[in-house]
């Protein structure tokens, strides 16, 4: 009797062991249709991106000075943090470094998070028109 409950208990697992081996459920292969323009317009838009005018958009500045430090935090954010892109803005009697151009303050505040690590006195702002 216990040889026939034994053979009764180890053939579902013999059964699920063989159905596994057998079955592949997420092979297949994908294609995506796309029309050739939409690699056109998306070029378009990065370049009216670069050109628009970002005085609306928010910046971080990191550090107001002299020039010579200036550029010296230019260079240290640049080994640090190579995702955005910084300019040195004069006025008088100041340099100041100015980094990002970001379209919410929720994007800024993620940026100024990471900065604050190496530049402890930057801070969000919108440029005046």
């Amino acid at each position: 009797m216990k040889k026939l409950s034994l053979k009764i208990s180890l053939l579902p697992v013999f059964c699920f062991a063989f159905i596994t081996t057998y079955c592949f459920g997420q092979q297949g292969n994908t294609s995506v249709n796309q029309d050739k323009k939409i690699d056109i317009l998306l070029d378009l838009k990065k370049k009216m991106n670069l050109t628009e005018n970002t005085s609306d958009r928010y910046k971080i500045q990191i550090y107001s000075g002299k020039r010579t430090d200036a550029e010296a935090a230019q260079g240290l954010l640049h080994s640090s943090y190579d995702l955005w892109r910084s300019k040195i803005m004069y006025e008088p009697p100041n340099f100041k470094i100015w980094v990002g151009s970001f379209v919410t303050r929720l994007e800024a505040d993620r940026a100024l998070k990471e900065i604050k690590n190496k530049f402890p006195n930057a801070f969000i702002f919108k440029p005046k028109k």
